[in-house]
């Protein structure tokens, strides 16, 4: 277990007035979004509501034209009611940004949610008076409210929480939106069928979005970054504008297009799951709620995994596993549906009673748990790496890319499957290929994504870390951390249990080491050698390390020089001296305790060599308070870093 002074479960934060309020306005908004997006088109599905769009027919004898002229009028209902939600995304995302970087972010809220509360209060009356296109614009309504939500919502939320908090406030974000679809999904088809339903769901909703806004009273204040913006109302330009400001910072854009490649792969697995379910799987709907359970459950435990496995930080490894898990359960689909005979529809009993559909549930439970792994450190790197000043008018950008990817979504699902004839599990496939493709352009453009994801393996599979105040790293500023080295793990280690960059200074041969090279080079690792042996590398390392101080980096040197060769602390070099002379910041003295007898230490034999040895060690990170420039000497951090390490080796 960690030790760096903040929440301890991600789960404590909803005991907090500086989170839980605002998770419960979320969950409940999304909810009742979708018992509204879902009891309409259950209602036209199934005949309670008139559709306007049906085709007069000239005599009674075309039975079979009328049930297709029905059938085509329901395609077209469906699609424009999607595309009526989606399109305010596009057209005040980028008012909607510029809004929530002007004015006090709770006070926002509080309009927003009250504006919900008079949709739902005419979206009640079209339901009880089956009033269809009436409740086909209040759709569009409510895709604006949430297009003025979403900036608000995801910029609030690094106001309130600690770096450390990020990830796992992020992940209840992402499991409550997604619990609350699924229960808003069923809840919508249980009321649908009943005699009294519209009149029941149009109750509901009004309830539903009075509980979210008492709710939202109680969100703390959320001071306006930008208040001096000056608000331009074209959409077309300030569209433009919005997403040139994702664009200044390029990991953080293309941290955007994965976010929005997501919401392009889950759209197209929702869109297709009805017609998977009856033609692949010989499904009723109750078994399409079935896989929609389980992919929502899989994003839900996802997105709670990313607190566990990147110990409080953003840990940006977690992407391309969730990636590879994507791809595989993807192509396990195709591999493994074949086609059902086209008999009576079997329900959820007789579909669980088949041994070989757990597999299909299986997969669509682990593409969801793929997703929440890839899409939580996502949204958290966006929001700790956006300037404060606009970073309403950058998550404004996220929603217009995830509305743009989406609808590229479906249309991609016209040309594959119409155009082309491809039956749904070959569909699956191609996304899943697709996603090998995406991924290789991202993580080559920006190898951060990949290096991080080899620290984390390393480090989840060869060693079992803990770490101990490592709070004692400033979160802002320049500082300096010296360590003993023990073995060529080292700085994976303290690079896979610091939040912050950390820029190592380490002994060129060391940096040469095939595999690893290209983890210390995507780091911006310092290489140096002796002065006797390499008078250029020493001197350019002193210079990047100067360098790297003064843009207020995280530097991490080890005094010793070289990898022990008994398990003891040498003597600290002098440079640490020479560094702080330089460029006078803090020190913070590191003990690493539990490496001596890896297979990458020097016991017994010359590291790397012989039978590896000591897998899954207990390994501990610890650190101290920091040291003023003035107080730092060899001497005394050589003193520290003992005390640390005490007399575990």
């Amino acid at each position: 277990m960690s030790d760096n002074g903040e929440t301890h479960s991600q789960f404590e934060l909803l005991k907090t007035k500086r989170f839980a309020p605002f998770f419960w306005t979320q969950f409940f908004g999304a909810f009742n979004d979708n018992i509204f997006k879902n009891s309409l088109m259950a209602l036209l599905t199934f005949g309670v509501l008139s559709r306007a769009w049906e085709w007069p027919i000239g005599s009674s004898s075309v039975d079979n034209g009328a049930e297709l002229a029905t059938e085509v009028s329901l395609s077209a209902m469906n699609n424009l009611g999607a595309m009526l939600f989606i399109l305010p995304f596009f057209l005040f995302s980028a008012l909607a940004g510029q809004l929530a970087d002007k004015y006090e972010k709770s006070s926002l809220i509080r309009y927003i949610k009250a504006l919900e509360i008079l949709i739902m209060a005419l979206g009640a009356l079209c339901f009880i008076y089956q009033q269809t296109w009436g409740l086909m614009l209040l759709l569009f309504l409510m895709g604006t409210q949430s297009t003025f939500f979403g900036p608000v919502k995801y910029s609030i939320i690094p106001q309130h929480l600690k770096s450390g908090e990020l990830v796992g406030g992020n992940a209840l974000v992402e499991t409550g939106t997604f619990i609350a679809i699924l229960i808003g999904t069923i809840a919508a088809n249980i009321m649908s069928d009943w005699e009294s339903g519209p009149a029941l769901i149009g109750g509901t909703v009004i309830a539903v979005s009075v509980i979210g806004f008492l709710t939202c009273l109680k969100i703390p204040e959320g001071r306006a970054p930008s208040p001096d913006i000056k608000i331009r109302f074209n959409p077309i330009i300030e569209t433009w504008h919005t997403i040139q400001f994702s664009r200044e910072n390029k990991a953080v854009f293309l941290a955007i297009m994965g976010i929005s490649w997501f919401w392009f792969l889950g759209a197209a697995y929702l869109t297709q799951i009805y017609e998977y379910t009856k033609i692949d799987l010989g499904g009723a709907p109750s078994v399409v709620m079935c896989l929609l359970s389980a992919f929502s459950i899989g994003i839900a435990a996802g997105s709670l995994l990313c607190e566990r496995l990147s110990g409080h930080k953003i840990e940006l490894g977690l992407v391309p596993l969730g990636s590879i898990g994507l791809t595989l359960f993807g192509l396990d689909l195709y591999f493994h549906t074949h086609p059902a005979p086209q008999n009576e529809l079997i329900g959820l009993s007789a579909f669980l009673s088949d041994s070989t559909n757990y597999r299909v549930l299986f997969d669509f439970m682990m593409i969801g748990l793929s997703g929440g792994l890839y899409i939580v450190p996502l949204y958290a790197m966006v929001q700790e790496r956006s300037d404060e000043a606009h970073r309403s008018r950058i998550i404004a950008a996220v929603n217009i890319m995830n509305a743009l990817f989406m609808v590229v979504s479906a249309a991609t699902g016209i040309l594959l499957l119409g155009v082309m004839e491809l039956s749904i599990p070959e569909f699956f496939m191609v996304l899943a290929i697709m996603n090998v493709a995406v991924a290789w352009f991202i993580y080559t453009v920006i190898p951060e994504f990949a290096m991080r994801f080899l620290i984390w393996v390393i480090t989840h599979t060869m060693y079992r870390v803990t770490h101990v105040n490592l709070n004692k790293i400033p979160d802002q500023g320049a500082c300096v951390l010296v360590c003993n080295h023990v073995s060529y793990m080292d700085a994976l280690i303290i690079a896979g249990a610091c939040r912050r960059p950390v820029r190592f200074v380490m002994f060129k041969p060391i940096y040469d080491l095939p595999v690893l090279n290209f983890i210390f080079r995507t780091g911006k690792t310092i290489p140096i050698h002796s002065k006797s042996s390499d008078p250029e590398t020493y001197e350019n390392a002193f210079m990047r390390i100067s360098q790297e101080l003064k843009d207020g980096e995280v530097v991490c040197i080890f005094p010793e020089g070289k990898l022990t060769q008994d398990g003891e602390i040498d003597e600290f070099k002098a440079g640490i001296e020479k560094i702080i002379q330089a460029d006078p910041v803090p020190v913070v003295p590191m003990a690493l305790k539990g490496l001596w007898g890896s297979f990458f230490s020097h016991k017994d034999s010359k590291a790397l060599t012989g039978m590896p040895r000591r897998f899954w060690s207990r390994v501990e990170l610890e650190a101290s308070d920091p040291i003023a420039p003035n107080r730092v000497s060899a001497a005394l951090l050589y003193d520290k870093v003992a005390t640390l390490r005490s007399n575990r080796r």
